[in-house]
């Protein structure tokens, strides 16, 4: 199973960032100077990278090497742009099924839907460039190596996806619980994406604004929700049941 390269070092990383590898996050050390470490801030804004300023302690349980101050992973995917993704899946099928992940951060339920994606036949996941959960080993790991086989896009705003998604003819319906239609009352037969929401707080307002319907899971218990991962994968069969008949 192919693992995420860990490189650290200033140097390293900019020329990583300059080479184009896919970078989730860069963690960097508290008070860090130079005009070197100024080079790579410069760098990281420009190319929208994910940064956390971190405790030295932090970075000395990542790696045993010399690591100057700065740790990345290389994410083990390439990941797709939106244009191409939808470009690709919509000149291969007339009813696609496409998944938006809202700033999920937990990388095991990460890693557990790509696994129902890949076992509903999802055409394609897409995610927030920052704040969204990386691929990283323990992604591929409870993926079971469907991060290899499922593609995945990364926006700017989810909303991106939503109205690109809009103006390509794919009806969106995003999960919430602050609704009385239930995934029963919605048609998935159609090209269709489904919103899932983080782990804490669910699809954010704005991003439930832009979809066209709305659904939640029946809870017949005490309990008021249920995992994110699994409450998708009863989402995704839904849509296969549907299509089913």
């Amino acid at each position: 199973m192919e693992k995420p390269t860990q490189i650290y070092g200033i140097r390293a990383v900019i020329e990583a960032i300059n080479a184009n590898e896919t970078i989730d996050k860069v963690f960097i050390q508290k008070g860090l100077k130079g005009d070197l470490f100024k080079e790579l801030e410069a760098l990281l804004r420009k190319n929208g990278i994910n940064v956390a300023y971190v405790p030295i302690e932090k970075l000395n349980r990542l790696t045993k090497g010399n690591h100057q101050g700065v740790i990345t992973n290389i994410s083990p995917i390439s990941f797709y742009t939106i244009e191409n993704l939808v470009e690709e899946v919509l000149s291969k099928k007339k009813t696609p099924l496409f998944l938006l992940l809202d700033q999920l951060s937990d990388v095991r339920n990460f890693g557990a839907i790509i696994r129902t994606a890949e076992c509903t036949g999802v055409d394609g996941i897409i995610i927030q460039k920052k704040g969204a959960a990386p691929v990283t080993a323990d992604t591929i790991k409870t993926s079971a190596g469907a991060a290899f086989k499922v593609p995945i896009a990364r926006v700017d705003h989810i909303k991106d996806a939503v109205f690109y998604l809009q103006a390509s003819g794919i009806s969106i319906t995003a999960a919430t619980e602050k609704t009385n239609n239930t995934i029963y009352d919605v048609s998935f037969k159609e090209p269709c994406a489904i919103i899932m929401g983080a782990e804490d707080k669910g699809v954010s307002p704005s991003v439930i604004k832009a979809a066209d319907q709305v659904a939640k899971l029946p809870l017949l218990g005490e309990i008021e929700s249920l995992n994110v991962s699994v409450a998708c994968a009863v989402f995704l069969y839904e849509v296969v049941r549907q299509r089913r008949v």
